[in-house]
C-alpha cells in the first residue's frame, strides 16, 4: 500500500504527466455529459429501454449507452473506426494507398485526411439509418422528415467532435485518445451491471457474487496473457565498421504476437452474425426448421449461434494476420540491415521460416480468442445476468485489457524517464503493438 501511495505522489509530481491526465480526465468529463444530451425533439420517457444482441449492442456498450440514449453522442467514435479499418484494408490492397503509407509522415497525413472525411460520409448514412430504424414515432415530438434532416447534422457534429477530442487526448492527455473513448464507454456500464448482479443475488447469493468476482478476475489475467504473449525468433545482426567504430554484432528477436489480430477477428464476425438470423427469418412463417434457426441466431445465448461465431472469429483471425503481418517484408528489412535468423539464409527462405512460425502460433491464438468471445454465453449458462456477463469476455474485455495496458505504459514512461521506481517490482509495463486501427 505504502508503494501505491509513493507511485501515485511520483506520478503527481511530474509536471507534464500530471498536466496529462488532467487534460483526459477533462475530455472524458466531456465525452460522458455529451451522451446524456438527448437529440431534440425525442421525448426520453418513450424510447425504448433493455439490452439488444448483435451487432447493435456492440456499438451501444462502445457508446457507453449513448446509442441506446438516443444522445448526441449516439454514434460515438464507431463511424470513424469503420473508416479506418476501411482505409487500413484498402493500403493492402491498392497500390496507391500503399504508395502513400510508405511516404513517410506526409503519406500519413494524407491517409488521415482522407479517414476524416470517409467518417463524414460513413455517419451520415448511418445517422440517416439510426433515426429512422431506431428512434420509434411514439418517441418524437415533431414531424419525423424534419427531426431526420437536423438529427443527421447533429449526429455528425456529434462524430466530428468525438474524433476531435480522441485526437486532442492522444496529443495533450495520456494514452491512445481513440481507443481511450471506447474503453471510457464500456467501463461506463460496469458500476451498473455489478449492482445489478450484486442486488440480483439478493442477501443469500453473496457466496455466488464473490465467487463471479474471482472468476471474472481469472478471465481477466487470461485476456492479459493472450494480448501479451509473443513469440521470439532471435536475430543476428552482422558486425560492420564504420569509421574507426565497430558496429552491429548484436542479437535481437521479432517478436510475433500470439494474436497479432487484436480484437478485429471478434468485430467482423459479430458484424456478420445478424445474417443467419435475418435470412431465416424471411422463411419463418414458412418453416418451423428456419424459425428455430432465426430463434437461435438472434439471442447469443444458443449454442449454434457461439459454434458459428467461434469459427468466424478462428477464420477471420488467420485472414487479419495475414494482411497485417507480411513476412517477406520483415525478411526483406532484415536483409537491408544486416540481420540474419541463426541456420536460415536470408531472403526468401526467411520469409517462409517466419511465415511458418506465424501459422502455428496463429492457430492456438484464434483458438483462445473464439474461447474470450464466447465466455459471456458461457457465463450465462451459470446464471449471470446479460449486463455483467459481457464482462466476462468479447470485445469488450480485450479492449479494456489492451488500451489499461497501453495507458500504464506510457504512464511508466514519464517514471522511469524522471528516474523514478516503476509500476511494478520486476519487468516492465508492455502495452500492445498498436496499429493504425489499434485498436481499438
Amino acid at each position: 500500500m505504502n508503494k501505491f501511495i509513493t507511485t501515485l505522489k511520483n506520478i503527481w509530481s511530474i509536471e507534464e504527466l500530471r498536466s496529462r491526465i488532467l487534460n483526459t480526465l477533462l475530455f472524458i468529463t466531456v465525452y460522458r455529459i455529451g451522451s446524456y444530451i438527448v437529440l431534440p425533439g425525442i421525448d426520453p420517457a418513450r424510447l425504448p429501454k433493455g439490452q439488444g444482441n448483435g451487432l447493435l449492442d456492440l456499438i451501444n456498450t462502445f457508446s457507453g449507452g449513448a446509442f441506446q440514449n438516443a444522445s448526441i453522442f449516439a454514434l460515438g467514435i464507431m463511424p470513424y473506426i469503420s473508416a479506418s479499418i476501411a482505409i487500413q484494408l484498402l493500403t493492402i490492397a491498392l497500390p496507391y494507398f500503399q504508395k502513400m503509407q510508405k511516404d513517410g509522415e506526409s503519406g500519413r497525413r494524407k491517409l488521415n485526411q482522407i479517414t476524416r472525411v470517409l467518417t463524414i460520409f460513413v455517419t451520415t448514412a448511418q445517422a440517416i439509418a439510426y433515426t429512422q430504424s431506431q428512434i420509434p414515432a411514439e418517441a418524437l415530438m415533431i414531424e419525423r422528415s424534419w427531426f431526420t434532416i437536423y438529427s443527421t447534422i447533429i449526429l455528425i457534429s456529434g462524430t466530428i467532435f468525438c474524433m476531435w477530442m480522441g485526437e486532442r487526448i492522444t496529443d495533450k492527455g495520456i494514452g491512445n485518445g481513440i481507443s481511450l473513448l471506447i474503453m471510457i464507454g464500456i467501463v461506463a456500464r460496469f458500476p451498473v451491471a455489478l449492482l445489478q448482479e450484486a442486488g440480483s443475488r439478493g442477501t443469500g447469493g453473496a457466496l455466488l457474487f464473490v465467487i463471479e468476482l474471482v472468476a471474472l478476475y481469472f478471465v481477466v489475467m487470461g485476456a492479459v496473457l493472450i494480448t501479451q504473449a509473443t513469440r521470439r525468433i532471435p536475430v543476428q545482426y552482422a558486425k560492420q565498421v564504420v569509421g574507426n567504430k565497430v558496429v552491429g554484432g548484436q542479437r535481437q528477436y521479432i517478436p510475433l504476437k500470439l494474436n497479432a489480430a487484436g480484437v478485429m477477428p471478434i468485430i467482423f464476425a459479430q458484424a456478420l452474425m445478424f445474417v443467419p438470423g435475418l435470412v431465416a427469418g424471411y422463411f419463418a412463417e414458412k418453416s418451423d426448421t428456419a424459425q428455430s434457426i432465426a430463434q437461435a441466431f438472434n439471442s447469443y445465448d444458443h449454442w449454434q449461434y457461439n459454434v458459428l461465431f467461434g469459427f468466424l472469429i478462428i477464420v477471420f483471425t488467420y485472414f487479419y494476420t495475414a494482411i497485417s503481418v507480411n513476412p517477406q517484408q520483415i525478411a526483406d528489412d532484415m536483409k537491408r540491415s544486416g540481420g540474419f535468423i541463426p541456420g536460415v539464409k536470408p531472403g526468401f527462405e526467411t520469409s517462409e521460416y517466419i511465415g511458418q512460425i506465424l501459422d502455428r502460433i496463429t492457430l492456438p491464438g484464434a483458438i483462445m480468442l473464439a474461447l474470450v468471445a464466447v465466455m459471456p454465453a458461457i457465463a450465462r449458462l451459470f446464471g449471470i445476468s446479460q449486463g455483467f456477463a459481457q464482462f466476462f469476455g468479447g470485445t469488450s474485455l480485450l479492449i479494456l485489457v489492451g488500451v489499461v495496458l497501453d495507458t500504464l505504459q506510457q504512464i511508466e514512461s514519464y517514471l522511469l524517464m524522471r528516474r523514478y521506481e516503476g509500476l511494478m517490482k520486476s519487468g516492465r509495463v508492455q502495452g500492445r503493438t498498436t496499429e493504425s486501427v489499434s485498436a481499438i
